[in-house]
């Protein structure tokens, strides 16, 4: 856990340009993706431009916690962990403009750093590993006004973004689907982004249970095969539960 007692002023007297919104910072191990597995870090920014209604950090994304840090003090915070592969995640830690300084300095502090984003928004920054999770039509939030769901269509597809993001970085694309209808728009999705490697497509059956999980594989597992991309399970579900700080 991010421990704010390392922070080098007192944060009520912070002005936040500079610094970015932590709600945790903990030990664990990498459950999705091509680094399944990896023991990590993970650093988890507060605030989203989107909400997708099965979003499972609502702590981040609907009601975000957590102060606010320099870049320099989130590095001491993993440096003391002593793990070498970090994870920027969120939330969208694309929001705050000191991600370019964070992601700086973790690189020049010698960590793997993968960062964990929607895609929709360009910083400056550096990483290892660009982990981009394009949301689908059917990813807009079911209980909520109707100007977040407009915003949230306004917002969720930039393919310029991510065929920036995919030029400039090893990538992962990483999509959540719920049913087959969104893995057919993910094959709609890939026409419309153009060229990418098909070994660097993940699809991510939804849900919060290994129970909903198992019954989503029968079906996403098999159309993984057929269409030649990675079925991603959600090891870390299996592996702790549905809980924080995993």
């Amino acid at each position: 856990m991010f421990d704010p007692q390392e922070a080098t002023k007192p944060r009520s007297s912070r002005q936040h340009q500079g610094l970015l919104r932590i709600c945790e910072l903990y030990a664990s191990v990498q459950g999705e993706g091509l680094l399944t597995g990896m023991p990590s870090t993970f650093v988890r920014t507060s605030g989203c431009n989107l909400r997708c209604w099965f979003c499972d950090t609502p702590f981040a994304s609907w009601k975000p916690e957590g102060d606010y840090y320099a870049p320099g003090e989130i590095v001491e915070q993993c440096q003391r962990l002593g793990i070498q592969h970090v994870v920027l995640t969120g939330g969208e830690p694309m929001l705050f403009g000191a991600i370019t300084e964070l992601t700086r300095q973790l690189l020049a502090a010698g960590f793997h750093l993968t960062i964990e984003t929607a895609g929709t928004m360009w910083r400056e920054v550096y990483c290892d590993l660009m982990s981009i999770s394009p949301k689908l039509p059917s990813s807009a939030p079911r209980q909520a006004s109707d100007t977040w769901i407009a915003a949230h269509h306004a917002r969720r597809q930039r393919l310029d973004v991510v065929r920036k993001m995919m030029e400039r970085f090893e990538y992962q694309l990483k999509f959540v689907v719920d049913c087959p209808s969104d893995a057919e728009e993910v094959l709609d999705y890939l026409h419309q982004l153009g060229r990418f490697d098909r070994h660097r497509v993940l699809m991510m059956p939804q849900g919060t249970s290994q129970a909903e999980l198992d019954r989503q594989a029968q079906w996403l597992l098999p159309w993984c095969q057929e269409h030649g991309v990675r079925f991603c399970p959600r090891a870390h579900i299996a592996w702790f539960g549905n809980r924080r700080q995993t």
